[in-house]
């Protein structure tokens, strides 16, 4: 194993950390749409929480998937042929959700309205479930033969244990976005959004911890456990500054939640990209799967330009909206 090729693993790592905390209160923002938002204008409030920023987010999911395909492509072909079905579904309620954020006001029509915002509902329950199958399905295998290629049939990715890991994904994006929603909102729908926060983590949260015990369990070490238990903590930190009006610290002790939680499943994995549940012989190693020397110097190279231009970007745009938003910040209904 090459270094390139190890810190190409870490940094595709890296990428579904940045997509799972973006995304995360993104989907979890669109998921409580129906249920913080008692009218029009809360749900409009809630909809421009994410409006500047949901698209960038979006950009961490095609930045993964394809960083995986130039430096690993072995791991790209097989993975995202064996969950090719969730992950069709994933795209498709992506355009939907995408498409929903732009129609739903340009008709003054409450019909109209509704209709979209259970688009954007359901376009972010779907992504999260997948993305969260997509990823156990990495740490936990697929049946592999000596080639590396799948065996089976196409639902091989659906079992127990990765459903698990769609359920890990959808309980944190919920807590996440309920916890967003409290530190950029002001007035009822902040309360409103804090005490759902508070009453959710606890339970929301235990399909995260169960997926990182199982995947410590089959395949952990001493070191991987360790943050588990920094998951763990900081689960409980952010519930207890949510209990304490600390909307800001709590949402940052969320992200180490999902950091931690990321270092464990991709510790975990190492040194394979995915394992097989067959024969451990067969399982898909970093350097099996890796590209060429050259084409990972190429793609280090163009990594080390692109990612600070899209990090300060995004950072910025952050930056300009970071004010809280209310009821009162909401013009009037109109339409075309």
């Amino acid at each position: 194993m090459t270094t390139l090729q190890l810190v190409w693993f870490g940094i595709i790592a890296l990428f579904w950390l940045g997509y799972l905390f973006l995304e995360g209160f993104d989907f979890g923002v669109g998921m409580l749409l129906p249920v913080l938002g008692r009218d029009n204008t809360e749900r409009r409030v809630m909809v421009n929480t994410i409006g500047p920023v949901w698209d960038g987010n979006e950009v961490w999911l095609i930045v993964a998937a394809g960083a995986t395909f130039a430096a690993f492509p072995d791991w790209y072909a097989t993975l995202f042929s064996g969950a090719y079905l969730p992950l069709l579904l994933v795209l498709l309620a992506l355009i939907g959700r995408g498409v929903a954020f732009e129609y739903r006001g340009k008709v003054d029509s409450e019909r109209w309205r509704r209709t979209w915002d259970r688009v954007i509902m359901i376009g972010s329950w779907i992504p999260p479930l997948g993305v969260g199958l997509l990823l156990a399905t990495t740490v936990l295998g697929l049946p592999l033969d000596a080639a590396g290629n799948r065996v089976g049939s196409p639902f091989e990715a659906v079992r127990w244990d990765t459903l698990l890991g769609a359920l890990a994904v959808v309980g944190f994006s919920l807590v996440h976005g309920a916890a967003f929603l409290a530190l950029k909102t002001s007035g009822s729908l902040r309360e409103r959004a804090r005490v759902l926060a508070l009453r959710l983590l606890p339970v929301a949260l235990l399909p995260l911890v169960a997926f990182l015990i199982v995947v410590q369990v089959r395949a952990g070490q001493a070191w991987t456990s360790v943050a588990l238990v920094v998951s763990v903590v900081a689960a409980i930190v952010a519930w207890l500054r949510l209990r304490a009006d600390r909307d800001g610290q709590a949402f940052a002790a969320l992200g180490v939640v999902i950091a931690a939680a990321a270092v464990t499943m991709f510790g975990v994995l190492y040194p394979n990209v995915l394992p097989s549940t067959g024969d451990p012989a067969n399982s898909l190693t970093i350097a099996q799967a890796a590209a060429s020397p050259y084409a990972l110097k190429v793609i280090t190279w163009v990594a080390a330009f692109g990612a600070p231009a899209v990090l300060v970007y995004q950072g910025w745009t952050y930056w300009v909206f970071r004010k809280r938003i209310g009821v009162q910040h909401i013009p009037a209904v109109h339409a075309p």
